[in-house]
């Protein structure tokens, strides 16, 4: 990890193990649920432009 040259500590500050953890798991299951939303999107998208044509 760098240095802070100034105060020689880490240049950024600790964080909880099991913080971080959970930010990343609920980072990951948001773009899950942004992804799927998309693809159902797109899904009702083509149907109806295959009922109904161009």
């Amino acid at each position: 990890m760098r240095r802070h040259l100034v105060f020689g500590d880490a240049a950024r500050p600790e964080v909880s193990r099991s913080v971080s953890s959970l930010a990343c798991l609920a980072f990951v299951a948001l773009l899950a649920v942004a992804f799927w939303a998309g693809a159902l999107w797109l899904g009702q998208l083509v149907v109806r432009i295959s009922q109904v044509g161009f």
